[in-house]
């Protein structure tokens, strides 16, 4: 059964779309069929909390309009996982995954205690919240910084292999990491030669969602098991949201093509 499935970069810049697509086919299901998407606005990267508040509406109505153009599933592409629930509350049909929360399910698999290997320290508060609030907490290690903006990371490639050995290298023989996880997108394509230098199992951040939404899509598909709608998932009133005209506001109402 084929499914099609929407990685969104929540930014500003469509740098990094092209890679990324390119990553994803490396490890794609031959029934997946992919698009990456930027948002055409807004900031270049999300290290700010103010920067990451900017993009929540541009993130939940490019998945309102995924859902509506007939995409089974979408993955919100930042480690922080920017409104993911909020848009679990907006959608019905359509799965939604996020690489951080995808990374938790499986390193807590893969291994008792597992390290995240972050760009600047400036990240971890915000991720560290998230460790509590997916349940994970008790299962860390430790974070590392390697002290790396999001733009660095594809920049100079030798010197991020370099940070990324040296740091999870530490977390393994000092911290008793058994996982190491790579806490930013960005930080896509050195897991491989990683976890061959290292002997565990190292999370790319990229490929961790798309794998986890391809998992989680046939559970929909096949079963009926989404997101439940009982309490904390519940929608907004639809007749709310056409009496204030939120739709039109937001440029919503009629979209639906891809």
């Amino acid at each position: 059964m084929k499914r099609q499935v929407l990685w969104i970069n929540p930014l500003g810049t469509d740098l990094f779309d092209r890679p990324i697509l390119e990553f994803l086919k490396t490890a794609k299901a031959p029934e997946t069929e992919l698009e990456v998407r930027s948002l055409g606005r807004g900031p270049l990267h999300l290290e700010y909390h103010y920067y990451e508040a900017l993009v929540l509406p541009d993130i939940l109505h490019e998945l309102k309009r995924a859902e509506r153009a007939g995409f089974d599933g979408a993955i919100i592409g930042c480690f922080y996982d920017p409104g993911l629930r909020e848009a679990r509350e907006i959608t019905e049909r359509l799965v939604v995954t996020a690489p951080a929360e995808a990374a938790l399910h499986i390193a807590s698999s893969l291994g008792h205690s597992f390290s995240i290997i972050v760009g600047r320290k400036k990240w971890i508060p915000k991720m560290r919240e998230n460790l509590a609030h997916y349940g994970f907490k008790d299962r860390l290690a430790s974070f590392k910084s390697v002290e790396l903006g999001v733009h660095d990371f594809q920049r100079d490639r030798g010197e991020t292999a370099r940070r990324l050995r040296a740091a999870a290298k530490e977390a393994v023989e000092r911290d008793g990491a058994e996982v190491i996880i790579l806490g930013c997108t960005l930080e896509f394509g050195f897991y491989k030669q990683l976890q061959e230098e290292l002997g565990v199992p190292v999370i790319d951040a990229v490929l961790a969602p798309l794998k986890y939404l391809e998992f989680l899509i046939e559970l929909k598909q096949r079963l009926g098991w989404g997101p439940s709608k009982a309490y904390g998932y519940e929608g907004p009133p639809q007749l709310e949201i056409a009496e204030w005209k939120l739709e039109e506001q937001y440029g919503l109402r009629g979209s639906g093509s891809r």
